[in-house]
């Protein structure tokens, strides 16, 4: 945050100016739930923000929940049952304000949460992201034996954003991302993905800024194979 606030003017310019022109994307269509046929099945749940939603790809299927199930059942030789939960926009605390008590409801063998971009967007502290992310890994994984955690996005990659805001949201996404690891790595059950490899042609939506269907698609790809190196499924 500190290497903001010489630019903060130039970043609040540019921000107002993203949020005005940048297309506005809907959810995945209804349902959110969703069924990979095969012998005992595991429950999945994905929670988090707008690519919990499934912005940028039309449907749920097609989106992070629909591959995620894709590739664990390729990876398990199991069926999958998988219920998406979040919306676009949301940070940490309005996961935990508006969703963990009905997430937390049910058991679960695999919970993936995607979370930070919005707390990062916004601006909030290092110290405020790690103790929402302490709160909502308490309680996942309370019901759940296994729970992946995605990274934060490559801001630095995302070509939408103008200097100095794309670098600057950059050096604050890792700042929150650090404290996420160092809260992730206290819990046996909990596996953080890496950051991702570049992003190739067609991974973005027609905003430049959500994933597409082939953007979800290597997203999954990526964060199933290293849950499993990491012998984590």
């Amino acid at each position: 945050m500190v290497a903001m606030l010489p630019t903060a003017p130039v970043l609040l310019a540019q921000g107002r100016r993203l949020r005005r022109d940048t297309i506005r994307l809907p959810d995945a269509a209804q349902p959110w739930q969703g069924t990979l046929n095969g012998p005992d099945a595991l429950r999945l749940l994905v929670l988090g923000d707008s690519t919990a939603a499934g912005v940028g790809a039309t449907t749920q299927d097609d989106a992070l929940p629909g591959n995620l199930a894709r590739q664990l059942g390729a990876r398990t030789g199991r069926g999958v049952q998988w219920t998406a939960a979040g919306r676009n926009g949301a940070t940490s605390r309005d996961l935990i304000t508006d969703y963990l008590d009905t997430a937390v409801a049910e058991r679960w063998d695999v919970v993936f949460l995607t979370i930070g971009a919005n707390d990062a967007l916004g601006l909030r502290t290092r110290s405020a992201f790690a103790r929402d992310m302490r709160v909502i890994l308490n309680a996942l994984t309370a019901v759940s034996p296994v729970v992946l955690v995605s990274s934060l996005p490559a801001f630095f990659r995302f070509e939408l954003l103008p200097n100095p805001l794309r670098f600057n949201l950059y050096l604050h996404s890792r700042s929150l991302e650090d404290a996420a690891r160092a809260v992730a790595a206290t819990f046996d059950t909990v596996h953080m993905s890496p950051p991702p490899p570049p992003y190739t042609d067609g991974f973005f939506a027609t905003d430049l800024f959500h994933p597409s269907a082939t953007g979800y698609h290597d997203w999954a790809e990526f964060a199933v194979a290293d849950a499993a190196a990491a012998g984590i499924l």
